[in-house]
């Protein structure tokens, strides 16, 4: 199978006709052999019943409905694992994604051989609530992750290798970044391709400001786990140990200037009457407690079944055979 189309949907019962018919009519007109895989997250309307009629006529179309909306990272994770397309298209219900797109998306694919290549928006129809947050947002994500050719994350129009869609999961929020995903996985061959962005039509958008500050902690997620997901003392341990240091140091200065003063006949007070005493103790106790996390972060991963986690891209399991002549 060429193609397999994943749509993540909620309340969308009024645009999935045409939507439908639209991708149909691309695949038909160049010769593809597809599946549409429509993950219903708990619609409160008709779209699971629009699903099902349309299957009556269109043998390609699949579907998954949830029982309660789950969110759009594991709606994509449930068509991800359905998918049996060469290439893996995702776009979003709403018809502000083009199907006219497909074509070159799968060509990136399947000839410049990309892993995953990403739409640009770069002509929104959407208000400057939500474009001004979405830039500053983008740009965030390209310093983070270190993906500086992409410059619209979030962009529900992705296309894919088979490959990569069987070896990331997307939880949470995690589907902003998916290409930040697909790169710890070591798919660097990420693309972009500008891509035309229409007004919605039907309905209202399913997404509010709060996703921008929750994008932001997932991103701090991403980037941690990526860097210190399998040895979590690298980071407790060693910022653990700086401000034990710095504590110690300080405690001893306190301590060695009071002997000081006292051995030379100077004035002198409490060591407790400093200030800096309990600043260097509080460092010295949050410095060991950072320590331990790190430790029991490290007795954690020992004993994880993914603590050696890693990916075979290929392997020759056949020895040449040194008696031909």
């Amino acid at each position: 199978m060429d193609i397999s189309v994943v749509i993540p949907l909620y309340n969308e019962a009024e645009s999935l006709p045409e939507l439908e018919a639209w991708i149909s009519r691309v695949m038909n007109q160049h010769g593809f052999t597809y599946e549409i895989l429509f993950i219903n997250d708990g619609s409160t309307d008709d779209s699971w019943e629009v699903i099902n009629k349309l299957r009556e006529h269109n043998p390609n179309i699949r579907g998954v409905s949830f029982r309660r909306n789950y969110g759009k990272s594991p709606a994509l994770n449930t068509g991800f694992s359905r998918a049996k397309g060469d290439v893996v298209i995702t776009m979003d219900a709403d018809l502000q994604d083009s199907p006219d797109e497909i074509p070159e998306l799968y060509r990136m694919i399947t000839e410049d051989k990309y892993d995953l290549v990403s739409g640009w928006k770069q002509k929104r129809y959407d208000p400057l609530s939500k474009t001004i947050p979405t830039k500053l947002f983008n740009a965030t994500a390209r310093k983070v992750s270190g993906i500086h050719n992409l410059h619209d994350f979030n962009c529900g129009l992705k296309a894919y290798r088979n490959k990569v869609v069987k070896h990331i999961e997307v939880y949470g929020d995690m589907h902003r970044y998916i290409p930040y995903l697909a790169k710890n996985a070591g798919f660097n061959r990420i693309g972009e391709k500008v891509v035309h962005h229409q007004a919605r039509k039907y309905g209202t958008t399913k997404f509010g400001l709060d996703r921008f500050v929750n994008g932001y902690l997932d991103l701090a997620t991403l980037w941690f786990t990526a860097k210190f997901g399998v040895k979590p003392m690298h980071f407790f341990g060693l910022l653990g140990s700086l401000m034990f240091i710095l504590g110690f140091i300080a405690v001893a200065v306190v301590g060695f200037g009071k002997l000081y003063d006292m051995n030379h006949g100077n004035p002198y007070r409490l060591v407790t009457d400093s200030p800096y005493f309990y600043m260097a103790l509080t460092l010295m106790l949050l410095g060991s407690q950072l320590f331990l996390t790190g430790f029991i972060g490290e007795l954690v991963v020992r004993n994880s079944d993914r603590r050696n986690e890693y990916e075979i891209d290929e392997e020759i399991t056949t020895s040449p055979d040194n008696n031909q002549v």
